[in-house]
């Protein structure tokens, strides 16, 4: 194991010695250590451009590096000790450099700040986790549209209100979750660009008196430009609640599926079946199939939320430039990262074996009057208002729950006292099948639609 020098680096100021509570209560290396690699990466980059610009010499650079290569073995196989009087991340590896390579080690901080550093090291990280995360929502995506084009043209049930309304196919219900990860792709991809800004130079909240290129650090670290701004450069974390907002959303679009599985799955709905590797049993109803993963992640959509709310309250008091305040914003982006990729593991795991009970759902369509729309169309089609076919419909409706019977059960001289204007076509468009079927247009229901739709989302898939 290594060995860290306990010495503050930031001590020399104070009288007297930190209280030991105090010690624990503001130290953060507990938590921040998980981005130990995201701040080598950056003190690899702020070295190489100290030195290109005559800084540090090419020998303290190359020690420096050399240095934070060891550190960086040290920490990945577990050796590297973690001191708690460092505070943070980054004193610990500037201790531990020192101790290496000795006095090259402390001239590494030239020209930067704790300040800067920390708010290139959470963007690092974020940029790293987006990219887990958006892998795993189009895992989810593809096993979507591979789902959807197994159901192009079962018919289900459509909802409002939780009340049957309409017809529709289960691969059309399926794609319309397609297009809300779609849009959290989009969400994701339009908050990299914020937070591909860097940070670094801005030191403390001034920025540097030495001759520094923070362009050329920038394009070591893949960053699209260095920021603007020196002041908001440290005291920014617009990008960490936007990346929990964009989160919020995943988890609240994966509590929507997570409810109507639960739904489906339960014997009154009896619609689908969840595979039993997703599913827990009951420790005292032997009988029992409970769906603990969607139950879980819709729980955790809650977590998500609730960070995203921490962090607007975090920095809505502060005043520029960094406060001490934002030692606060770690935990709840670590957590929020680390829930998004676990649900959407969970959920690309789960959902290519969730099977679909066709006659339940097809059984379930026919009983609510789900082309009740349809009959009114069809006689706005011969001529008739609106609003009058919608009245001579609910007439329809109310015949058929006195007798127990779908509206394509009801006999043509039955519909027909209600309106002249209804003949035998009347019933290629009163069947489920017939309904779907005539909503053959973009956005549509009918398997047609959902087939190209199918096609056009894996061409769109192909291209990013």
């Amino acid at each position: 194991m290594t060995t860290v020098n306990t010495a503050k680096l930031s001590s020399a100021r104070f009288a007297q010695a930190t209280d030991a509570f105090v010690e624990v209560f503001t130290a953060s290396v507990d938590f921040d250590q998980r981005m130990a690699q995201q701040d080598i990466q950056g003190s690899i980059a702020h070295a190489t451009m100290l030195a290109h610009c005559s800084i540090l010499t090419e020998k303290e650079r190359d020690d420096i590096i050399n240095g934070l290569t060891q550190i960086a073995e040290e920490i990945t196989h577990g050796e590297f000790v973690w001191s708690i009087k460092q505070e943070d991340v980054h004193m610990n590896i500037e201790v531990r450099l020192t101790d290496l390579i000795g006095i090259a080690g402390k001239k590494l901080h030239t020209g930067r700040s704790r300040n800067d550093q920390v708010a290139t090291d959470i963007r690092l990280y974020l940029r790293s986790e987006i990219k887990q995360i958006t892998h795993q929502l189009t895992r989810l995506q593809t096993a979507i549209l591979d789902l959807a084009e197994q159901h192009v043209d079962t018919i289900m049930p459509g909802f409002t209100h939780l009340q049957v309304a309409q017809p529709i196919t289960f691969g059309h219900h399926l794609m319309a979750w397609f297009e809300m990860l779609g849009r959290d792709q989009e969400r994701l991809q339009d908050c990299c660009k914020r937070i591909n800004i860097m940070p670094l130079g801005a030191a403390a909240l001034a920025g540097t008196s030495y001759p520094i290129d923070r362009i050329m650090t920038a394009e070591l670290l893949g960053f699209s430009k260095p920021s603007a701004n020196s002041l908001d450069s440290v005291s920014d974390r617009d990008f960490a609640i936007e990346f929990a907002a964009a989160g919020s959303l995943i988890m609240m679009h994966l509590s929507r599926f997570s409810e109507e599985l639960i739904l489906w799955s339960s014997a009154q709905f009896d619609f689908i079946e969840i595979p039993d590797a997703f599913c827990t049993g009951s420790s005292i109803m032997p009988q029992k199939k409970n769906p603990d993963v969607p139950e879980l992640v819709r729980g955790k959509s809650g977590r998500v939320t609730g960070h995203l709310m921490s962090l607007l309250m975090l920095m809505k008091s502060q005043p520029l430039a960094y406060n001490k305040d934002n030692q606060e914003d770690k935990e709840p982006l670590f957590d929020t990262a680390d829930t998004l990729i676990n649900c959407l593991r969970a959920y690309a795991d789960m959902v290519p074996h969730i099977s679909a009970k066709k006659a339940n759902m097809y059984n379930s369509a026919k009983r609510g009057f789900a082309t009740a729309t349809d009959l009114a169309d069809y006689l706005v089609r011969k001529g008739m208002a609106f609003r009058d076919a919608h009245e001579i419909v609910g007439l329809a409706v109310r015949l058929g729950l006195e007798s127990n019977r779908d509206l394509s059960e009801i006999s043509l001289p039955e519909l027909q006292q209600f309106s002249a204007l209804i003949t035998a076509d009347v019933y290629d468009f009163l069947t489920l099948e017939g309904s779907v079927a005539a909503r053959n247009h973009i956005g549509g229901t009918a398997p047609a639609m959902v087939g190209a739709a199918i096609q056009t989302a894996r061409q769109y898939m192909a291209a990013v």
